[in-house]
């Protein structure tokens, strides 16, 4: 009997660890075994002390398409933001450096995979969109680590209308760092980061991370229960399971209106 294909690839190379979110079958979602596999990778990297750096990336034309929307229904329903919470926090508390690599799709809760990253890279396939209003939902676990860091009038807009919006976007709304035109471009400036940080000490590196992350430190700290709680109520609501129950029957929500004069 031979075990299951992983999840998240896990690579070492120099300094840099690699983790790839690898689900094809259901566009890196964050089901329960990836999210385990993804903190289990970057808890390795962090106790490495020869790792200077984590890269999060991803196969395929999807980095994340949010909530494994097949186990939301689940008896416990806090199991799946706090799961997401954890991992946001893994990422946030690594004392390495973590670069988000984009270049696909990035939807609903993968976004809080960005916005927990220190530094984000976004190539020209990538684009992004709150797509959980759609759904009965809000994006409410994400916020923890994305409120301190977006500009809020953006956030005001891609929150309530779940548009979908483009690097050059989100770079200007603080989501990502970078937002390159070509491919080779977001591979240089790739490799420009990681280069700078193989310059750095570890410990510099680590205290440096504390200093710009204070803010989301103590998003965590006063707000992940009020999320936990709203995200699973949420979840567990009648118009949210019919928002679910529609996107995956691939049919318009009972909410979506006709045109209507302004």
């Amino acid at each position: 009997m031979t075990s299951a294909a992983p999840l998240v690839r896990v690579s070492t190379a120099g300094v840099v660890t690699t983790l790839e979110l690898d689900s094809p079958h259901n566009r890196n979602a964050l089901s329960t075994r990836l999210m385990a596999e993804l903190t289990q990778g970057l808890e390795q990297a962090a106790k490495d002390p020869a790792v200077r750096a984590v890269v999060l990336g991803h196969t395929g034309k999807v980095f994340c398409a949010g909530a494994d929307l097949s186990e939301a229904t689940g008896a416990d329903p806090t199991v799946g933001p706090r799961g997401l919470v954890d991992l946001q926090r893994a990422i946030v508390e690594c004392p390495k450096p973590v670069i988000a690599y984009l270049n696909g799709h990035v939807r609903a809760g993968g976004l809080g995979l960005v916005g927990a990253a220190d530094l984000a890279i976004a190539g020209p396939a990538t684009t992004f969109a709150f797509t959980e209003v759609r759904l009965g939902l809000a994006p409410a676990v994400i916020s923890l680590p994305l409120r301190p860091k977006l500009e809020p009038r953006a956030a005001a807009r891609y929150y309530l209308t779940g548009e979908t919006f483009d690097g050059a976007e989100a770079a200007r709304i603080g989501l990502v760092t970078v937002a390159a035109a070509q491919e080779e471009e977001a591979a240089q400036q790739l490799a420009a980061i990681l280069d700078a940080l193989r310059l750095a000490s570890p410990q510099g590196l680590a205290e440096s991370k504390r200093l710009v992350n204070a803010e989301v430190v103590r998003s965590f700290a006063q707000d992940t229960e009020a999320r936990v709680e709203q995200s699973a109520r949420l979840f567990g609501s009648p118009e949210a399971q019919e928002g679910m129950r529609a996107f995956l029957e691939r049919r318009p929500a009972p909410w979506v209106a006709g045109d209507q004069p302004v």
